[in-house]
């Protein structure tokens, strides 16, 4: 069923599945755009703070975003998003890690310039197997009204 801006609610909340993100995915992806040497070197990783090889913030980012994507929340009626209020990096994501995104609509309002869409605050945290928020993110997302609302 598709879902447009008044379909949601204030604290109404979304859970992705779960994925884990493997070694090769975070040397690619560090190798491509945060090519620092604890995310694609593992000797330079054992012996820098971290202990070991750690993904790329950007990257725990893209990827606990596709998860929420994957959720189909905003599949008819997303229209993106001007931009993210905050991200906070709460801890390392490892090889093997298995990451979720939980989401929460935090705030809701139709658009002041376009009646057609309306602005959704969202709260994002990515959690790994342990249960632990290794990012939070609050980000505002634009979405579609049904004609005649």
């Amino acid at each position: 069923m598709a879902r447009y801006f008044d379909d949601f609610s204030v604290g109404e909340r979304f859970s992705s599945e779960s994925a884990a993100i493997s070694e090769e995915e975070i040397v690619a992806f560090a190798l491509r755009y945060d090519p620092q040497p604890f995310h694609i070197d593992l000797e330079a990783a054992n012996a820098s703070p971290y202990g070991g090889l750690i993904a790329s913030g950007f990257h725990t980012l893209s990827f606990g975003f596709r998860l929420f994507i994957d959720t189909g929340a905003l599949a008819d009626c997303g229209m993106g998003s001007p931009g993210v209020e905050a991200i906070r990096w709460l801890a390392p994501v490892r090889p093997g890690d298995i990451l979720r995104t939980e989401a929460e609509v935090a705030a809701m309002r139709p658009s002041g310039s376009d009646p057609g869409r309306g602005v959704l605050t969202m709260d994002f945290t990515v959690v790994n197997q342990d249960d632990t928020a290794v990012l939070t993110m609050r980000s505002v997302v634009l979405v579609r009204r049904q004609a005649g609302e």
